[in-house]
């Protein structure tokens, strides 16, 4: 397990270099002066726009633009980003906290509620639960992202008002924040939040997750719920299932135990590739609810053209996601005693 944890961070940096690579190639399809669009922080910089290609090798082929890159990424400078005003790497320390926030907070209902009514669906098959659930999933596989976010929004915020509409919290915890009055130990409001015994604040951060979390959950849950009935099924009808109902073994032991746990291997792997594209940002739920997430700045950034913001994101992507895989195969391992990494 060792060797293939050290294999997996080796193999790293190999990921990001191809990454960022690719990213530098595709920005050579445009031309010089588009490109410069994304060093320019002055709008009266735009009258020396050869200037801006001169001093940031715009006009140099490719490698060398990527060698510079390089050189500087090395040291921590990941350029300025357009699209957040700020550095690449400030930007990313500020926003991805709260994405991750997001993520945990939308991934344990997410996971546990398809889990839980995939299997419960597998064992009632063909009768009304299992009629329910699939009509469940199909409506929220179905259902897109953006149409719900603002049902909920219309029907909570707008008709109700019983939630906030936007924001990751109220102007008065942002006062708060920005004043030092509520230390930032972790970057994580509500963990902060309970670090500082302000349950007010907590309360304040947790309903502005509440929106975003049922819209993530809602979406994202139906291929769990899916992916769990099925995988339920077949481990259901396998042999040693058969055999341990035929020792006599109670129907609860034999259906968590043995079946529910080899049915696990399945939704792993869709449970990982849902929570690492979480961690790289939902980025129609941080937009509908103005979520200040690391998803809705990339998006930003690649509609502006904005080349440092584009390349630093992709960065976090790409780190992310070989994270979430390793952790993909480590869970395996903990679920399948038989699975062995060399």
């Amino acid at each position: 397990m060792l060797i293939f944890l050290l294999r997996r961070l080796a193999s790293l940096p190999l990921v990001l270099l191809a990454i960022t690579l690719l990213i530098v190639l595709t920005m050579q399809l445009l031309s010089p002066e588009k490109r410069a669009g994304a060093f320019i922080r002055d709008p009266r910089q735009f009258r020396n726009i050869q200037q801006v290609i001169r001093e940031n090798g715009l006009d140099q082929p490719f490698y060398v633009q990527y060698g510079r890159w390089l050189s500087q990424a090395a040291s921590g400078n990941l350029g300025f980003s357009k699209a957040s005003n700020q550095p690449v790497l400030d930007t990313i320390l500020e926003r991805l906290p709260a994405t991750i926030e997001l993520t945990v907070l939308a991934s344990l209902p997410i996971i546990a509620f398809g889990v839980w009514l995939g299997t419960l669906a597998a064992l009632q098959k063909n009768r009304l639960v299992d009629q329910i659930a699939r009509v469940l999933a199909v409506l929220s596989y179905s259902l897109p992202t953006f149409v719900l976010g603002i049902w909920l929004l219309v029907i909570f915020y707008g008709g109700l008002n019983l939630l906030p509409g936007a924001g990751r919290v109220s102007d008065e915890t942002s006062i708060l924040l920005a004043t030092g009055d509520l230390k930032s130990y972790t970057g994580f409001i509500t963990l902060d939040a309970l670090l500082s015994g302000r349950l007010d604040v907590l309360f304040d951060a947790l309903a502005h997750l509440l929106l975003p979390v049922v819209t993530l959950t809602v979406v994202s849950s139906a291929q769990i719920l899916k992916a769990m009935r099925a995988a339920m099924l077949e481990v259901l009808a396998a042999d040693y299932v058969r055999t341990a109902h035929a020792k006599g073994l109670s129907p609860g032991r034999v259906n968590l135990k043995h079946a529910r746990r080899n049915a696990l291997l399945t939704v792993v792997t869709l449970a990982g590739v849902t929570v690492s594209g979480l961690l790289q940002g939902a980025i129609l739920v941080e937009a509908i609810f103005a979520y200040p997430g690391i998803g809705s700045w990339g998006a930003k950034a690649a509609t502006m053209l904005d080349f440092p913001g584009v390349l630093g994101f992709a960065l976090v992507a790409a780190l992310l996601t070989v994270t979430a895989n390793t952790v993909v195969d480590v869970l395996y391992a903990l679920i399948d005693p038989r699975v062995r990494f060399e």
